[in-house]
């Protein structure tokens, strides 16, 4: 929670209103923009891109995003990542993109991602974790707090998700130093706090396999007496695992955990 809570104040929203921040005069390391497209000084949007300052530039769509970043991956030494699941802007159609783009340096990159525990209730993405943490030596850990999308690359750009609008999404990337210094030390404590990848999904193997049953169980409204018969458990065990489930959802209450299964697609 406090991850995603700080990140909303000290970074601009993602948006057409984001707000102007001042700048060190540093120009943004991403591919100048074709001649033709429009200015980026903060007067006009072009097609994807808006400048907000010389520190924050306003991306709109994957397609942009990555055409216009994706050279960092090239020399990138340090990758920082958060994301409350595996549906990012550079999971599926960009993971070979971004492969070829450090082959042959994968042991000279550092890889750090933290992800929401709720990934792991859905066998497939529990699998496709462990799979990314071999194939390129990530080390991946798992936490029950809300977290903002998030990449940090090198130590000395931010790239933050922002929400979805009209089909696109748009990402604030920033090089403001004293905003990346927060924003790493933001990842840092929620780094810390979080638990190793292998450890947690050792510790939810039990409800992953029970979640869909439990889940069409809350649902249907089936009182804990007569669904812990269905189940074949007695009423203090299935509590104690739809506590755990909650828990892996990072829910507080029976109803919001419906609703984040809903998001995640485990029902």
């Amino acid at each position: 929670m406090l991850f995603a809570l700080v990140l909303s104040i000290v970074m601009p929203p993602a948006c057409g209103h984001a707000r102007r921040t001042s700048g060190n005069g540093n120009k943004l390391p991403i591919a100048p923009q074709p001649f033709g497209s429009g200015r980026i000084g903060g007067v006009r949007m072009s097609d994807g891109l808006a400048r907000v300052s010389d520190a924050v530039t306003i991306v709109r769509g994957e397609e942009e995003l990555f055409r216009r970043t994706a050279h960092l991956f090239a020399t990138v030494t340090d990758l920082t990542c958060a994301a409350n699941d595996l549906a990012t802007w550079m999971a599926e159609r960009r993971s070979e993109e971004l492969a070829a783009a450090t082959a042959g340096r994968l042991g000279d990159i550092r890889i750090r991602k933290i992800y929401r525990s709720g990934v792991l209730l859905d066998s497939v993405s529990a699998r496709e974790l462990a799979r990314h943490r071999d194939r390129f030596g990530a080390q991946i850990r798992i936490t029950t707090e809300e977290i903002n999308e998030t990449i940090i690359i090198d130590r000395r750009v931010v790239i933050l998700a922002g929400d979805r609008r009209a089909g696109r999404r748009s990402y604030s990337v920033i090089t403001q130093p004293e905003t990346v210094q927060g924003v790493m030390s933001l990842f840092e404590t929620a780094w810390r706090s979080a638990t190793d990848l292998a450890v947690y999904d050792a510790q939810v193997a039990e409800i992953r396999r029970l979640a869909p049953a439990v889940l069409d169980l809350l649902s249907e409204g089936v009182k804990d007496e007569a669904a812990a018969r269905r189940l074949g458990l007695g009423v203090r065990t299935y509590r104690r695992r739809v506590a755990e489930l909650m828990a892996a959802l990072g829910a507080e209450s029976r109803f919001q955990a419906g609703v984040r299964a809903r998001d995640l697609g485990l029902v």
